[in-house]
């Protein structure tokens, strides 16, 4: 089992003088302490449950641009990007663009967004759930096509694209696309049918495994394998808090085929905990 940590509060002690140094020393000590992943969110505002807008919050692709710069092995992405945040055409190539400078540690992490509030804010269009879901499965037909430098004119619903050049291509040949969320009909539909991986709620390991059943309905209908899937899930549990039960759940995660726990930093020192994580944590989670 691997440990992944998602870096979605910013709101520290001096965040104001201190974020850029807390950010890249975090990213070090994941990057050389074993931790598989590291994420940031797609936000323009901070979600209101951190805090709301009046919170520090960077743009996602500038930031992990920066974070490819001062880590060596990290995978590195969004989780995830909110289908509404950039043109289909674009996002492949910034994605792409990640890929080639970070030495192909790039993964496409995308979603249906949600954060309405953001979108009024800053003018960009919020468009209706069917819409958006829409535009998702558009958007990952044309990021596929554009890893695969397939220069063929994509005339799709919402998305017209006359010519999907993409140069440089991803550095293997592809880039994983992980798409989240936990919705039975038309979210897992479309990680069978387009992705890499998945990524599920924090759930109890009963309702993982119903999602993960249904997960795989959807591959059967489709004809894809779902044992290439690549299975994970985001919890809000600290590892530090009570080590044994954390590790615990992952134990029973990773008997329903699950390979990767994402959690984020806890309190108010995000290089402490991480170090914390990387020596107590990841150890003894690999071993799983």
């Amino acid at each position: 089992m691997q440990l992944g940590v998602h870096y979605a509060n910013f709101s520290h002690p001096d965040w104001q003088h201190r974020l850029t140094e807390r950010l890249t020393a975090t990213a070090r000590v994941a990057d050389q302490g074993g931790i598989a992943q590291l994420t940031v969110m797609d936000h323009w505002f901070q979600m209101e449950q951190l805090g709301g807008p009046e919170e520090p919050m960077l743009e996602g692709y500038t930031t992990l641009g920066y974070l490819a710069a001062v880590t060596e092995s990290l995978r590195l992405g969004l989780l995830v990007t909110g289908v509404t945040y950039r043109h289909p055409g674009l996002l492949a190539k910034t994605v792409t663009t990640l890929d080639v400078l970070s030495g192909g540690r790039a993964m496409l992490g995308i979603g249906a967004a949600w954060y309405d509030r953001e979108h009024v804010g800053l003018g960009v269009p919020f468009p209706p759930l069917k819409e958006r879901y829409e535009r998702l499965e558009e958007t990952l037909r044309v990021a596929r096509q554009m890893f695969a430098g397939d220069r063929t004119p994509y005339d799709g619903t919402h998305v017209r694209i006359e010519e999907p050049t993409n140069v440089p291509p991803p550095v293997r040949g592809r880039i994983p696309i992980l798409i989240g969320g936990s919705g039975e009909k038309k979210t897992l539909r479309l990680v069978a049918q387009y992705a890499d991986a998945c990524n599920l709620f924090g759930a109890p390991p009963d309702e993982v495994r119903h999602k993960l059943d249904v997960l795989r309905g959807h591959c059967e209908d489709v004809g894809t394998d779902y044992d290439a899937i690549e299975k994970t899930v985001i919890l809000g549990t600290d590892p530090l808090g009570d080590t044994d039960a954390f590790l615990a759940t992952a134990e029973a995660y990773a008997a329903l085929g699950v390979t990767m726990v994402v959690t984020g930093p806890a309190g108010d020192d995000p290089v402490a905990w991480t170090t914390e994580v990387a020596d107590r944590v990841v150890p003894r989670l690999a071993s799983i």
